[in-house]
């Protein structure tokens, strides 16, 4: 929190005259619409016993943004433990092949392509054009042939413990101003700070390191860190847009430190307003995605500098 101051899930085979704003965006309406947030389903009970990661390309590179929540949402719906994802092609140069009957997943690619022409005044210009297209990726559980260690499952999550502490470090060599009291969580613009209950306060330690990663992102908006500034944007939607993305971002970071919080019920009283954000606006996800992995990577940079600095 900032202070003041039974329906489908659209897969890569769907609709293919819709573009790819809409059919991601639609996705998630389909689980927002269901009382879930996606973003949070890779923690639900079936998940419990696995440690937590980012989505992987075959080349084991994590995935980034959208398609983080796509292929969580993914692996939920159709049971998947594992988070290696690849290509057609990339099956077949490993000499395996996709399963008769499966469908594959929709992932996003974002370019930009340069065109040339004439301005008004007869001079010559170029410009660079941004685009997105969709491809489809299959998880390896769809996958017959490939090599041994792509069906290692997820080791057994650790002492929670030993999470917290790799997270408690994380959040210290931010920087950032933690205050404990009361009974709210939020991050306060003009003393630049992060107001939260005593840890006592929370059902277990991972729920209130995840709390601090929502805030934390929160905190990066800060015109000193990341400048976020939604208006021109979002417009009204401005503060519904901000507490998406510090879910987002809090989701992502908990992801990075193998937390696996159960969801939290304030928010819930939040679905309704990104239903409408994301009803009336198909890119809103993406930009809120696009914002989340910003503030995160930004939080990253912090731990190097430390290491750096060390």
């Amino acid at each position: 929190m900032k202070a003041s101051n039974n329906n489908t899930r659209p897969g890569a085979n769907s609709a293919n005259r819709q573009d790819v704003y809409t059919r991601v965006t639609q996705s998630i309406i389909a689980d927002l619409e269901n009382g879930i947030r996606p973003w949070l389903k890779p923690w639900n009970a079936e998940h419990a016993s696995a440690r937590i990661t980012l989505p992987l390309r075959h080349n084991g590179t994590p995935y980034r943004g959208v398609n983080v929540l796509l292929l969580w949402g993914e692996a939920i719906e159709k049971g998947y433990a594992s988070s290696i994802w690849m290509t057609y092609k990339q099956a077949a140069e490993l000499k395996a092949q996709v399963r008769k009957g499966e469908h594959g997943s929709l992932v996003v690619y974002a370019d930009k392509f340069t065109k040339t022409g004439t301005n008004e005044q007869g001079e010559e210009e170029t410009q660079e054009i941004p685009f997105m297209k969709g491809y489809s990726v299959f998880n390896v559980e769809q996958i017959e042939g490939l090599p041994a260690h792509y069906y290692t499952k997820p080791a057994p999550k650790g002492e929670p413990l030993q999470l917290i502490a790799e997270a408690e470090n994380f959040f210290a060599t931010t920087g950032a101003t933690f205050r404990h009291g009361g009974n709210r969580a939020y991050y306060a613009p003009g003393p630049d700070l992060i107001q939260l209950p005593p840890p006592e306060a929370f059902k277990d330690a991972e729920s209130y390191a995840a709390t601090k990663a929502h805030e934390l992102t929160h905190w990066t908006a800060h015109p000193r860190r990341c400048d976020r500034v939604l208006g021109k944007r979002f417009g009204d939607h401005a503060y519904a847009a901000e507490e998406l993305i510090a879910e987002l971002g809090a989701a992502f970071l908990c992801a990075d430190l193998g937390i696996t919080p159960e969801p939290r019920d304030d928010h819930a009283a939040y679905l309704g307003n990104w239903l409408k954000v994301l009803r009336e606006d198909k890119r809103a996800i993406f930009t809120a995605a696009a914002q989340a992995q910003r503030a995160l990577d930004y939080l990253h940079t912090l731990q190097k500098e430390e290491a750096i600095a060390a």
